[in-house]
C-alpha cells in the first residue's frame, strides 16, 4: 500500500496563486508518472496534469488539461520526493479537492491524463473566492 499525502491547499482570492504538493515515504516518486486530479462537489473527477516518470516508456513528458494550460505548472522536487502543482491566476471554478496519484511503473502520461491510476491520496482542498 502506498500512502500519498497532499498539502498546500488553502482559501485564496480570484487571481491568486497557490502551490500544492504531493509526497510519500513509501516510494520514490521520480520513478513513476504522477498525475494531479481534482473533484468539486457534485462534479466529475477531472485530470489536471501529469508528469512523466523516470522509467516511463511511453506517453508525453508533461500534460495539462486545457482549462489549466498557461496557469498551472507541474514539477518535481527530487530532494523532497514531491510532485508540486503551482497554480496561478486562480479562478472560482478551480475550487475543488485536489489529489495526486501514481501510475504503474513504465506508464507515461497520456493526453488527457488517464483516470486509471494505481494509488491516490486523500487530497487537499483548494477554494478560490470570487
Amino acid at each position: 500500500q502506498v500512502h500519498l499525502v497532499e498539502s498546500g491547499g488553502d482559501l485564496v482570492h480570484t487571481g491568486g496563486s497557490l502551490t500544492v504538493s504531493c509526497g510519500t515515504s513509501d516510494l520514490t516518486l521520480d520513478f513513476y508518472a504522477i498525475g494531479w486530479f481534482r473533484q468539486a462537489p457534485g462534479k466529475e473527477r477531472e485530470a489536471v496534469s501529469c508528469i512523466r516518470g523516470k522509467f516511463s516508456t511511453s506517453g508525453t513528458d508533461v500534460v495539462y488539461a486545457d482549462f489549466v494550460k498557461g496557469r498551472f505548472t507541474i514539477s518535481r522536487d527530487r530532494a523532497k520526493n514531491t510532485v508540486d502543482l503551482q497554480m496561478n491566476t486562480l479562478k472560482p471554478e478551480d475550487t475543488a479537492l485536489y489529489f495526486c496519484a501514481t501510475y504503474p511503473m513504465n506508464t507515461g502520461c497520456s493526453d488527457p491524463p488517464s483516470l486509471r491510476y494505481d494509488y491516490r491520496g486523500r487530497g487537499t482542498q483548494v477554494t478560490v473566492s470570487s
